[in-house]
């Protein structure tokens, strides 16, 4: 059934990523965000005056409470991830829970499961799914225009202490595996239409204060015969980011961020691809339009669940190295 009247959002966290939903929900028509959810209730009153929200607290409850409030866009800390969205289903609210689904395989299905039952949209913030240069490749892909024969993939990061993207300091610790890896193991079996059959990982030192690993290295298989290489580094001063190395039998492409290049450095013209070049937004869109469709999204938590199956599998092969 599909439904014009505007959608209430309660977003909970107001850190460097709720900003960017706040900024991309701007852009979308029919949304509304009636509630703000964070830690500190002087930063979040701060944040809500600037984007206009009539109501903000320290507790998802609160914002739970509320009848009005349709859908909630979780941007809060990856331990909090799994109990908040099962607490979002329960309150008959849709949910968008920002990357990673969970920090725990039981986590991630008990979400699943509740999901099922309830009816309600759930999706997870797999932003890679969104955007333009990884959906190009995407699309390349399924009219069979390219096949994918391997991934090599760096996420590189330079956080020895513990700061968020705007350089704050952080509340939580962020992990490799569970948040910066389930980008690349689910766009792998995403894009290239298979499941994953064989999943190895090494690390390096556990830092002393933060209790993590800096440095850590994947291989992944798909059924189709593709292969990925991921390296991840917390430990990296220069160029920051995730770089994307697509390598198929008609062409190779380079995705960064938004931007695409072919093998030759030429670049590749996305911004056709959707309507916007902004992957939160387009991964916004997606939620509200499968809300008023009363659709599964792309990105469903069923969708992405697999992903958290090979974290699960390769967190268990580290813990026995």
């Amino acid at each position: 059934m599909t439904t014009t009247k505007t959608i209430k959002v309660a977003l909970a966290g107001a850190g460097a990523f709720g900003i960017k939903h706040l900024d991309a929900i701007k852009l979308i028509d029919g949304v509304e965000v009636v509630s703000l959810v964070s830690r500190e209730l002087d930063k979040t009153k701060e944040v809500a005056a600037k984007y206009g929200i009539g109501h903000c607290t320290t507790e998802l409850a609160d914002s739970l409470a509320l009848p009005e409030v349709d859908a909630v866009i979780l941007c809060t800390p990856t331990q909090m991830h799994a109990a908040q969205a099962i607490a979002c289903l329960k309150a008959g609210k849709h949910v968008q829970v920002e990357i990673p689904l969970a920090d725990s395989w039981k986590d991630a299905q008990a979400v699943v499961e509740l999901q099922k039952k309830t009816g309600l949209v759930a999706m997870c913030g797999h932003t890679r799914r969104f955007n333009p240069s990884h959906q190009w490749v995407h699309r390349k892909i399924a009219a069979g225009e390219l096949q994918l024969q391997q991934m090599d993939v760096q996420t590189y990061f330079f956080r020895r202490t513990n700061m968020n993207a705007l350089g704050q300091p952080r509340s939580w610790t962020d992990h490799l595996l569970w948040h910066h890896a389930a980008h690349t193991v689910d766009l792998f079996a995403y894009q290239t239409g298979g499941t994953i059959v064989q999943a190895n990982a090494v690390q390096g030192p556990i830092h002393p204060a933060l209790g993590i690993a800096m440095d850590m290295s994947i291989q992944l298989k798909s059924s189709t015969g593709a292969i990925c290489t991921l390296s991840l580094s917390f430990n990296n001063d220069g160029p920051i980011g995730t770089f994307f190395r697509y390598i198929g039998d008609t062409g190779t492409y380079i995705a960064r961020y938004d931007d695409l290049v072919d093998g030759k450095d030429q670049k590749i013209d996305v911004s056709k691809v959707d309507v916007s070049m902004n992957g939160i937004e387009l991964q916004d869109r997606e939620l509200f339009a499968a809300i008023r469709e009363g659709r599964e999204p792309n990105a469903s938590v069923a969708q992405v669940l697999p992903c958290y199956q090979v974290l699960h599998r390769l967190e268990e092969q580290l813990q026995s190295a």
